[in-house]
């Protein structure tokens, strides 16, 4: 690569102006070790945000740059020696890295790998998982600390509309109503930061097609666009509900089920889609049952999909199902003699269930949540379980078993 043409880049970015976030990720933690902290996520869900906060927090700053520029289309592997040597020239030493959207580069971790041998600190963020797993596994096994970021959490778009969860009383009756409100809200829009401020649709289009086509269909030379919008469309309209690869294979008209779990997995690496497996103490069997599907986001799945009243239940599990991956949990579903929507592993054994419904207010729908719930706290041997409502509270006793309801989106402040 060009060395003026790498200069101009680096001074280019480094005279940009961030506007500093004025809200603090939730269910992040950045190590104050050497290890490398790799921030991973759908794209324009705060990864730079984040970045640049933790930037201007540190002394070093200057080794900044973001691979998701034009300009560095040539860029290659041997041109990171000459990066770092411009760095020098142009800042002094320095130990602290930053890399924007660096998986870019063909063989960047054998750079990074580098840098934290010869003891620097390296912050970078990437926008496909597999790619990432792949190679920190291979060459920085041990040497990094991964934060998976996703769009904004209820707790965080109170803060970016300016209410601060924590000062409130949820049970006080105007409080209870401002939050009821802003969860509706929430529940339409979603949480991408950027359609936050200014709820044009067009943006979630465009962001849309800028995932799909660069992160997917280029990335993995997929010359197919019709079956890959068709299984797009397919999925977010039927969002929680149980799928498998030759069902998908018919409803878009593909010969081949490895096809379609090719297609779920670029999407799974682009973050778009999320699989969940039926827990079983076979690994083998948990293989080979349906999954179910879910989104990233609920703005941008109604966007893309056909919506209906019917939907609410599955969306509201939807996200529920976000929520537990901010936490980091190990989520499966529960199928046996009855249906629970998610059980929680942590180690090796199950120690949470959990059922979403939209309402328990018709007696048929009660007993059929509280059923399958049952079954699995008797399978996993559980004293308590959760069921998650829009809008109902209280708490079953039945034989020696504790089931709380609750409105999600008072679970959702009640979260740690």
């Amino acid at each position: 690569m060009q060395k003026s043409l790498l200069q101009a880049v680096i001074s280019d970015q480094n005279a940009l102006k961030w506007e500093p976030s004025s809200i603090d990720r939730e269910h992040v933690s950045i190590l104050k070790d050497d290890s490398v902290v790799v921030i991973s996520g759908i794209r324009r869900c705060g990864k730079s945000t984040l970045l640049q906060a933790i930037r201007a927090k540190n002394k070093e700053k200057d080794y900044y740059l973001n691979f998701d520029d034009d300009r560095l289309i040539q860029f290659k592997v041997e041109d990171f020696q000459l990066l770092l040597e411009l760095f020098g020239e142009r800042f002094g030493k320095q130990t602290t890295f930053y890399f924007d959207e660096i998986q870019n580069i063909s063989g960047w971790e054998r750079f990074v790998r580098r840098l934290h041998d010869y003891g620097n600190k390296v912050y970078i963020t990437g926008s496909n998982a597999s790619m990432l797993s792949k190679e920190l596994g291979t060459h920085l096994t041990g040497r990094y600390q991964q934060v998976e970021l996703y769009p904004f959490s209820f707790r965080e778009y109170l803060k970016l509309n300016q209410i601060e969860p924590n000062s409130l009383d949820y049970f006080n009756t105007d409080n209870k109503a401002l939050l009821k409100a802003s969860f509706n809200d929430y529940f339409k829009l979603g949480g991408f930061p950027a359609f936050l401020k200014s709820k044009h649709t067009e943006y979630l289009k465009s962001l849309y097609e800028s995932i799909l086509y660069r992160d997917v269909m280029v990335r993995n030379g997929i010359t197919n666009e019709q079956e890959l919008l068709e299984l797009m469309f397919f999925v977010t309209s039927n969002t929680s509900k149980l799928i498998s690869y030759n069902s998908l294979a018919k409803v878009i008209g593909v010969k081949n089920a490895t096809t379609v779990k090719q297609y779920l997995g670029f999407l799974q690496d682009a973050y778009m889609l999320s699989l969940v497996s039926k827990y079983d103490a076979s690994v083998k069997k948990q293989l080979h049952n349906p999954k179910k599907v879910y989104g990233i986001d609920l703005g941008l799945m109604r966007q893309l999909s056909f919506q209906h009243s019917e939907n609410q239940g599955r969306l509201l599990e939807n996200l529920v199902f976000l929520e537990l991956k901010r936490q980091t949990k190990t989520v499966y579903y529960h199928h046996n003699k009855g249906e629970c929507d998610f059980v929680i592993k942590e180690r090796n054994s199950i120690t949470q269930a959990i059922q979403v419904c939209w309402s328990i207010y018709d007696d048929q729908t009660k007993q059929r949540e509280i059923n399958g719930l049952l079954d699995a706290m008797t399978a996993y041997q559980l004293k308590e379980g959760l069921i998650l409502t829009e809008d109902e509270s209280d708490q079953l006793t039945i034989d020696d078993k504790v089931i709380n309801i609750m409105p999600v989106w008072l679970w959702l402040l009640q979260v740690e």
